[in-house]
């Protein structure tokens, strides 16, 4: 029987090496409850370990449109016009992060909130994205702002059925919009008043 070299693990073709502050463990052998995760603002340090969330779901799903790593520009990319920017901490580490922008960048725009998400693999399922949706929520009104909206994959079906169960609706789709891994997909567009 052949031994994982616990250096490198091989997914889709692509290396993610555990050096970083990222840490990836089996479902079941490390679960923390949702009490000890907090929710604070994104600090310039955090970059290094939201654009390895971000790269993880690039290599391995279609939870991220692209299909390589993104690399240092996109941290500034993501923090361009956000109205709110959030990372998920447990125990110091950083286990996901949540932003809202407006969905264009024109004032006819400013009160539709264009949201992203991504947490770590092994603290989903944990109610950590619904904690997240709800501080972004909170904050979209107090801003005023009357109209929450997502887009994703057709192909990730977890997160359309975490926008549904979440009172999201369908209302709109770009067929064969993109393609990853060799396969189109379209492109759904959610929406949530608030």
């Amino acid at each position: 029987m052949q031994k994982n070299n616990p250096e490198k693990i091989k997914i889709q073709n692509k290396k993610i090496t555990p050096g970083s502050r990222l840490r990836f463990f089996m479902k079941n052998s490390m679960q923390h409850p949702e009490e000890k995760t907090v929710i604070r603002e994104v600090r310039e340090s955090d970059h290094g370990s939201i654009i390895a969330i971000f790269n993880y779901y690039a290599a391995t799903s279609y939870a991220a449109y692209p299909d390589i790593p993104v690399n240092e520009w996109f941290f500034a990319f993501l923090q361009e016009g956000a109205f709110a920017f959030y990372v998920l901490e447990c125990e110091s580490n950083v286990v996901g992060f949540g932003l809202m922008k407006p969905l264009l960048p024109f004032p006819a725009f400013m009160t539709t909130g264009l949201l992203t998400y991504f947490i770590q693999p092994e603290y989903t399922r944990l109610h950590l994205g619904r904690k997240l949706l709800d501080r972004l929520t909170a904050d979209a009104k107090k801003m005023g702002i009357t109209s929450l909206v997502a887009n994703m994959a057709s192909k990730n079906r977890s997160s359309i059925r975490f926008h549904l169960q979440q009172g999201f609706t369908e209302v709109g789709r770009l067929h064969n919009a993109g393609s990853k891994f060799g396969e189109p997909f379209d492109m759904v567009w959610m929406q949530k008043r608030v």
